[in-house]
């Protein structure tokens, strides 16, 4: 059975206790013909990942990374660091270290080694072919990614995954392996493996705007959903993440590392600027969308803290799923935001468990504290002062207030 956009499926496990829900006969037996489908294409999906791919095209929305491709029990390890790259700027930087963080500095851009072949090679249109329909999520790291990761993923995939199914993908694996990065895959062998998914894809990248291929920045049918939060909570994430393969670097290293701008995907002002431009230039001189370049949705971690649903909403109409009045008089939009919810998602097992695919960051590590202001547990009135004077100044005429 159809709506008007896409087909709808809910697991066959769901199957039972769905005439039992106070929801309307409609949407029962709508969500009864969907458990079936469901049912079926997952067992055919246990013989051949193609078929997941198929199922998942015909719901209408993305497709796990994981559940498609990858058996956690082979996960290859993240290739190992190379000394000598290609691809710099010609200035040598790619060879410039940082010791305490692990990264060099790739086209004025400080990454982690391993990536930078994977750069590259989307940089030279290698690994990564830009499709229609195409989502792509771009963050600064510890900026809210995961959340927006699990959030994009549940509205895009409701069809194939209602956000109240029990068996949903967020509940089996973490966001980060339902939603990979471009360059962390291609830099492991495994850019085909983009390629083979079902349309829409949803991919994310830590990759700076100036870094990114035209064949994204330049193309219409691709569209770039961009995150950042109050960079000072940024430090203090970003340090208590770097501790875990790092434990001896102090706050104080890292709060300097991120004013000199040498943070992971620094400088951060740069990443910022780099989307919030982007944005800013995708109207003509009516307000008119002008269809020569990949669309950027800007978003704020702190106002989706305060306003999830409507943020949620936001997002489906930018990837040109909003949600219908069926839906809403539902709640599904509720049920997106339960779902994807700090205390939900870092409550489960597969969170708190094993190394995120390709990597070897653990995934409990993703999950720390969900708020906001943390920093003034960390910062000394004299740290905070420095540092929004350095946000004063590299933001300055942007209209761009991150204070």
């Amino acid at each position: 059975m159809h709506d008007s956009k896409q087909f709808m499926f809910l697991s066959a496990n769901n199957l039972a206790t769905t005439f039992a829900t106070s929801r309307p006969i409609w949407y029962r037996k709508f969500r009864t013909s969907r458990s079936i489908i469901l049912f079926i294409s997952s067992r055919a999906a246990q013989h051949s990942s193609k078929s997941m791919s198929l199922a998942c095209a015909l719901a209408g929305g993305p497709a796990a990374f994981k559940d498609v491709f990858v058996d956690s029990r082979h996960d290859p390890p993240l290739p190992l660091p190379k000394k000598d790259h290609s691809g710099g700027d010609g200035d040598g930087d790619a060879l410039t270290s940082n010791p305490m963080t692990g990264q060099r500095l790739y086209q004025g851009t400080w990454v982690i080694e391993g990536w930078i072949p994977g750069i590259v090679q989307i940089q030279n249109g290698g690994g990564f072919t830009p499709r229609r329909g195409d989502v792509i999520l771009a963050s600064p790291p510890k900026c809210g990614t995961t959340w927006l990761k699990a959030l994009a993923f549940a509205t895009m995939a409701r069809g194939a995954h209602p956000p109240a199914a029990p068996d949903h993908p967020l509940l089996r694996h973490t966001p980060h392996d339902c939603v990979p990065f471009m360059e962390v895959i291609v830099s492991g062998g495994w850019g085909s493996k983009l390629d083979a998914l079902p349309s829409p894809r949803l991919l994310s990248t830590h990759m700076p705007y100036s870094t990114l291929p035209a064949s994204i920045t330049k193309n219409p049918d691709c569209k770039i959903v961009y995150i950042c939060r109050d960079p000072k909570d940024m430090v203090v994430s970003m340090w208590h993440f770097l501790r875990h393969p790092r434990p001896n670097l102090s706050f104080n290293d890292m709060f300097e590392l991120t004013c000199e701008g040498r943070s992971l995907c620094g400088p951060f002002w740069d990443h910022i600027l780099g989307y919030w431009n982007a944005g800013k230039t995708m109207s003509g001189d009516e307000g008119q969308p002008e269809m020569t370049s990949a669309a950027v949705l800007f978003l704020r971690y702190e106002e989706m803290i305060k306003d999830p649903a409507n943020n949620v909403r936001k997002l489906a109409r930018f990837v040109g799923q909003p949600f219908s009045a069926a839906e809403e008089e539902t709640k599904v939009v509720d049920d997106i935001v339960d779902l994807c919810s700090f205390e939900k998602l870092s409550s489960l097992k597969v969170n708190k468990a094993g190394p995120v695919v390709f990597t070897k960051y653990p995934r409990e590590s993703f999950f720390r504290r969900g708020g906001v202001g943390d920093w003034m547990n960390h910062m000394t009135p004299e740290m905070a002062h420095r540092f929004d004077a350095l946000l004063q100044s590299k933001f300055h005429g942007s209209g761009l207030d991150l204070l």
